[in-house]
């Protein structure tokens, strides 16, 4: 297994067989672990870190990820990035992680539940909607009261993930009912789908419009300020590399961390 396939990983669904697979996977990168601690540096910080993340945060934790391996050599940062409903299903099941960072306190509540944290989790960024639309918007989606309309293909995300249950939020603050021609497992999965042109639009997080640059537009709705997530993060109790997993946190919570956040489009807590 390369460098460049162990870095990221997306969790799509946790459930029965699918959870007992993430299990498998993540033992494989914890065994990795061992191999890489003969390398450590000055700090003593060593081995490889699994973050479980919210899918929403897949570009800025590559990239802080990146920016941890250059501060502390000898470490490997690796993700399993998903769902934040599917994910704390995984370490709930018994998945050897090191940090979960979620898209909701809910889904961070199922971990803390299960008595599977170490302390108590800090909300470090926060995030709102967005409407993406196709290339150019040629529907002239202005709000969403518009994606209700029956001649457009809109996808949420499902009710049970943090995107969906906000989308969900903000439709009801605004007296509107959607049926959408697919629920999406996660953010990503429910903007690939505009992007590919399966849809003419869906409603994410105002951060992967961003990242998503000109391969979708995006359109900002007032409701989305009565949906607003904030993301937890959680050092795990049974964490296999307890160490390095505070380390990681720690960069989130920096100034330079919150500087890769807010520029991707997150705000402070």
């Amino acid at each position: 297994m390369n460098r460049s396939a162990r870095r990221i990983r997306r969790t799509l669904q946790v459930t029965g067989a699918g959870a007992a697979a993430l299990v498998a996977l993540s033992a494989c990168s914890s065994s990795d672990s061992g191999a890489a601690s003969s390398g450590g540096g000055s700090d003593g910080l060593s081995g490889t870190v699994n973050v479980f993340a919210a899918a929403s945060l897949t570009e800025s934790f590559t990239e802080l990820g990146e920016e941890f391996e250059k501060r502390h050599p000898g470490t490997e940062v690796v993700f399993n990035f998903g769902g934040s409903d599917s994910l704390a299903a995984g370490i709930t099941s018994g998945a050897p992680a090191d940090v979960f960072a979620s898209a909701s306190p809910r889904t961070m509540k199922a971990v803390t539940d299960a008595d599977a944290a170490a302390g108590t989790p800090v909300t470090f960024v926060r995030n709102r909607l967005e409407i993406a639309t196709l290339p150019g918007n040629p529907d002239r989606v202005a709000s969403l009261k518009d994606l209700t309309g029956s001649d457009l293909k809109v996808v949420l995300c499902d009710r049970t993930v943090p995107c969906g249950a906000a989308a969900q939020k903000a439709l009801t603050a605004a007296g509107l009912k959607l049926t959408p021609v697919s629920y999406e497992e996660d953010v990503k999965s429910a903007l690939n789908k505009v992007v590919l042109k399966e849809a003419d639009a869906a409603v994410v997080y105002r951060t992967d419009v961003k990242a998503a640059g000109d391969k979708v537009a995006g359109v900002e709705f007032p409701e989305s300020a009565k949906a607003v997530n904030d993301y937890p993060i959680t050092l795990l109790k049974d964490a296999p590399n307890a160490d390095v997993g505070q380390a990681f946190i720690e960069l989130v919570r920096s100034a330079a961390g919150q500087k890769v956040l807010t520029a991707a489009g997150f705000t402070a807590p």
